[in-house]
């Protein structure tokens, strides 16, 4: 069921950001963890088959983002694009082949990250400017004020199916449970700006947890952790998070794990659904 919120006092904007040129730092190697050095794509500009919906394992990339990547020149409009776009946020092309397009923000890395239609990122040039309808920044839930949302915009949370147990506590489906001691690289970042990678170098340990089935747009829980403030461990704490990125061969480093809302004490509880992803829950694409 939808749960109430402040919805109707969110302050919707615009906000503009220009597709991305992937870029590597020279000499271009990435150390894996065997200390093997290795050149991937990845990051940035127009990637045509990684979409939402698709697996966060197995590409022959590094972080790779599904979809179009958008960053802003300006560092005060770069910093306005991360922290007042939300996931679910309408986003319009606004010049180039593709002008008038629309499509939908699907999460939030070193860039935001936009899903189009494949037909739309044919027509993509990297430089093509991106606004964004950003609303969600002040969202909260009228009847749990102890849960926090983060990165939430109305669209995405009225489309999450929450079941309400009782007045302290809501149900919400996850399609993975991540547990905290492999949470990696970003534990150190602010929870309101970028994600955190989850560590999957122990592949043995990936598949014994079934995390190797991640696909990017999975909703996921990570228990006994607290992200108001930035990202720690807090017993019965629990975070609901989006899967953003793709695996990495980095040290540290994995699929990426973007906060949605948290809670200090055990208000959320999770069920697992292997359909608990965006890709679903915004009408992006149908996945079984």
């Amino acid at each position: 069921m939808a749960l109430l919120t402040n919805e109707s006092q969110l302050v919707e904007i615009a906000v503009t950001g220009n597709i991305s040129q992937p870029s590597l730092r020279y000499p271009g190697y990435t150390l894996d963890d065997r200390g093997v050095g290795r050149v991937l794509p990845g990051m940035s500009g127009v990637v045509y088959n990684a979409r939402v919906g698709d697996p966060a394992f197995g590409w022959a990339g590094d972080h790779v983002e599904p979809g179009v990547s958008i960053a802003n020149p300006d560092s005060g409009a770069e910093f306005a694009l991360h922290y007042l776009t939300c996931i679910g946020n309408r986003a319009m092309v606004t010049s180039g082949l593709a002008k008038g397009a629309e499509g939908v923000v699907t999460g939030e890395h070193a860039r935001l990250l936009i899903h189009f239609e494949p037909d739309v990122n044919d027509l993509l040039c990297v430089g093509d400017s991106i606004q964004v309808v950003a609303c969600g920044r002040g969202l909260s839930l009228t009847d749990y004020p102890q849960i926090e949302l983060k990165k939430c915009s109305p669209q995405l949370i009225n489309s999450i199916p929450f079941e309400v147990i009782d007045d302290k506590h809501i149900r919400i489906p996850v399609a993975i449970e991540l547990p905290p001691r492999i949470m990696g690289s970003g534990a150190e970042l602010n929870s309101e700006y970028v994600d955190q990678d989850l560590m999957s170098g122990d592949r043995a340990l990936m598949a014994e947890l079934g995390i190797d089935q991640m696909r990017l747009g999975d909703l996921v829980v990570i228990p006994n952790a607290d992200h108001r403030y930035g990202r720690t461990f807090r017993t019965g704490a629990v975070t609901i998070a989006l899967c953003i990125h793709g695996d990495s061969v980095m040290i540290g480093h994995g699929p990426g794990i973007l906060t949605l809302m948290t809670c200090p004490e055990p208000c959320i509880e999770w069920v697992i659904d292997p359909k608990a992803n965006i890709a679903n829950y915004l009408n992006i694409r149908e996945l079984s």
